[in-house]
């Protein structure tokens, strides 16, 4: 299934994408594409809906992050052996993460902000992992099992706050917008492998990111056992994977970064696309 959330700000409904593209509205059934709803129980009834009696979604309605009341959203860095070449910095023995503030996240389409004073705000596309039931201490051989399925995460960064001024990384990638989210929840049963999955991004028709989650240096499975090692989680609560080459920071022979006025287009094989246009923040 290919789960969404649709209309304005703060008011999204629930939907699904049936097979001829339509959204069909899911708050008869559900609440929310959030929480309880994401657990296998609750897809399985989901699923068991004919989408041709759901009402028909009329028009091109906003698309707002494919999850809802998201608990964390959590980040792992370095997860692709290039990029961390890109970035001057050695292969990392063990995942690193850091999270991105609730705050940060947006629809797939939406405006990303330019923060004030920002000459250094950077694009990453990643595969984003839904977390479908509560999930602590479970070994790498299960750790699928607690999926509900992927999206497309675009791992917005302000590499000056995030390298040059101290501390962690989280100032630098949790600023408003810098997290779109969507445009779909594609359900596990729909992903046979995610690591095998396309993803891409451009930069006003400039292709800067081509690369594939296979090569990663921390695969899906490992990332949800590690990451239950040393937090619970749960359902609705999204992993952002990590982005293969091809970030600004990375390009030569001088980096090249976002400024306002352009659009990042996005995307990962069978999870959708997103297209956002940056903007300077108010």
């Amino acid at each position: 299934m290919k789960l969404l959330r649709f209309g304005p700000k703060g008011q999204e409904k629930p939907g699904l994408v049936d097979a001829d593209g339509n959204i069909r509205d899911l708050s008869g059934h559900v609440d929310d594409i959030a929480g309880d709803t994401l657990t296998d129980a609750s897809l399985a009834r989901v699923r068991a809906l004919d989408p041709a009696t759901l009402p028909l979604v009329s028009g091109e309605p906003r698309l707002g992050a494919c999850v809802g009341r998201v608990g964390k959203l959590v980040c792992i860095g370095l997860n692709y052996a290039d990029h961390a070449a890109e970035s001057n910095l050695p292969i990392p023995t063990e995942p690193v993460v850091f999270n991105k503030w609730t705050s940060a996240i947006v629809g797939p389409n939406d405006d990303v902000e330019i923060p004030r004073g920002s000459t250094k705000t950077d694009w990453e596309v990643e595969l984003g992992v839904v977390i479908g039931r509560n999930c602590k201490y479970v070994d790498e051989a299960s750790a699928l099992d607690y999926v509900a399925g992927y999206c497309v995460v675009n791992d917005v960064s302000e590499r000056a706050w995030q390298i040059e001024r101290g501390g962690q990384w989280d100032k630098g990638k949790g600023f408003d917008t810098f997290g779109p989210i969507g445009p779909w929840l594609v359900t596990r049963d729909e992903i046979r492998d995610p690591q095998s999955l396309d993803l891409w991004l451009e930069v006003d028709g400039h292709r800067y990111q081509n690369g594939n989650t296979r090569t990663m240096i921390f695969p899906v499975a490992k990332l949800v056992s590690y990451l239950s090692q040393c937090m619970s989680l749960q359902p609705g609560d999204v992993i952002s994977t990590g982005t293969p080459p091809g970030v600004g920071l990375g390009q030569k022979p001088e980096p090249i970064y976002l400024k306002a006025g352009q659009t990042m287009h996005l995307g990962i094989a069978g999870l959708g696309e997103q297209r956002q246009r940056t903007v300077a923040a108010d």
